[in-house]
Parts: structure tokens; sequence; C-alpha cells
């Protein structure tokens, strides 16, 4: 693979064009994206099955790390493989090569860097809880400590890391020529440097879903429809500017009457979370 075989892109339309590319690439490697899709659909069915009854609201109880992490890749695959799928699509078509066998291991390189993603917001969030304990309770601070995340969220949007990262994950194809490895090593390590780059763009967005309850299905989705929106959207700025504000807009909303939020399940009491460990 050398760059050669692609045109080269360049000037203000080049980010668009560049999706372009990965939305024709898709449209030629339809059974990889519908497998892909349909990898999403029973990660989704997966997740409502195993998280059923357990949204808590903001604090909800993570439970055992195995059973967590279990959960969670399958979440990002539910959440993430939609909107990476171009992507993936393009891997494949500029690899020259038939099977599933590369594209499939690309997207598990970009899952992996999500998994530890998982393992470290697992430890963050234990952490906080052995620090302050109570004080992070619903009754205490919790209202005003979940707002902020929140808050943090939709600046976050706006800052120039957000851009860049969002530019690489809005950017298949210049992505891929810079960061080109053959063979099946590179094709996990070229799918864990997407993902790395995707993190950064997701990263304040999945706090966001913490914020909310993260085992809540209708958070997920609109979480992920956020996600999808902002990488494959034509209207880039209109997108993350209107991200900050619905971001923004349920962070005050949380502050001030939370149960005038749809579909938040708000705590009861003091207590730091509601649910006992899942195994």
């Amino acid at each position: 693979m050398s760059s050669a075989q692609v045109p080269t892109l360049a000037g203000p339309g080049a980010t668009r064009s560049e999706l372009g590319y990965a939305f024709a690439a898709a449209r030629k490697r339809l059974a990889l994206v519908a497998l892909l899709f349909l990898l999403a659909a029973l990660a989704w069915w997966s997740t409502a099955d195993r998280m059923a009854g357990m949204d808590a609201g903001p604090g909800t109880d993570l439970g055992a790390l195995g059973w967590f992490v279990g959960v969670w890749v399958v979440m990002m695959a539910a959440m993430m493989f939609p909107s990476v799928s171009p992507t993936v699509a393009l891997y494949a078509q500029m690899t020259r090569r038939r099977g599933l066998s590369r594209p499939l291991l690309f997207a598990s390189g970009y899952l992996l860097v999500w998994g530890v993603a998982g393992v470290a917001a697992y430890g963050l969030f234990h952490l906080g809880r052995s620090l302050f304990g109570a004080d992070l309770g619903w009754g205490a601070g919790g209202r005003w400590f979940a707002g902020g995340v929140l808050a943090i969220a939709a600046l976050y949007e706006l800052t120039p890391l957000k851009d860049v990262c969002l530019d690489k994950c809005r950017s298949p194809l210049g992505f891929l020529l810079g960061t080109w490895r053959d063979g099946q090593r590179g094709a996990m390590e070229m799918g864990a440097r997407h993902g790395a780059w995707c993190l950064g763009c997701c990263w304040a967005l999945m706090a966001g879903l913490f914020a909310l309850g993260v085992m809540s299905l209708a958070w997920m989705a609109l979480v992920a429809a956020l996600i999808t929106f902002e990488k494959t959207l034509p209207w880039r700025r209109v997108v993350t500017w209107g991200t900050a504000a619905v971001l923004l807009i349920l962070a005050a909303v949380l502050v001030a009457a939370p149960h005038a939020v749809p579909g938040l399940v708000v705590p009861s009491g003091h207590d730091t979370h509601t649910m006992n460990a899942m195994h």
C-alpha cells in the first residue's frame, strides 16, 4: 500500500471529500458494513439483556471489574461500530484483499483501546468513591458533581484538542495513509491508533454518560447518536456546537430540576450507589 494509489486531498473541502471516500468504500464493501451493523445490533441486544433494570442514574454501581469490562466492551461495539464502519470499509478497500480477517482485526484493535479506557474509568470511579464517599451522594454534592461533568464535557467540545481528534476521525483516508502498516499485526495496530484518536475525541461524552447513568440504554443511545453525527455529518461546526449546547442544557436542568430531565433516574437519599455488585 502506498499513498500513490489514492489521490492526495488538500484545501478546505478535504475533510468532506475524505468522508466521501469512506462512504464510497462502504458502498463497495456492503457485506463488511452489514456485518459490523449486525454485530452492533447483537451488542445492543446483549447490553439490553444484561443491564435490564440496572439503571440507578448518576453514581450507578459498576459491579465487579470483570463483569463491567465485559459489558463495557460490548457497549462500545454497540455504540461505535456504526460510526467507525466507513473507516473499516475504507481500510478493507485499501488492503486490496478479499476476506474479513484484516478488517475485523482492525475493529478488534479499535475495541481494545476502548476496553483499556473502560478499565481506567472503573478505577477512577472507585477511587473517587473511596476518597469522597458520602460527599458524592445525591443528597450532598452528587447532583453538582454530575452537572459539572456534563458542563466540562460541553466545554471540551469547543477545545482545540477535541478539534484535532475529531479531524482524525473525520479524515479516515489521511489517517490510514499516514499510519499504514502491513499484515495482521499492522491491522491491529492501525485499529488501536484509530481507537486512540476516537478516545481523545469522545472521552468527555463517555464521562457525560457516567454522569447521566452508565447503565441506561436511553442515554447510551443519545451519546452514540451524538458521536455518529459528529463523525459523519457534513455540518461539522453545527454538530459540535449543537452537542455542546445539548450537554450544557442537560447540566443546567440536572442541577436545577433533575426530575424534569426525561429518562433520568434520580438517586434517592444520600446513597453513593444503589446497586449490588454484579458477578
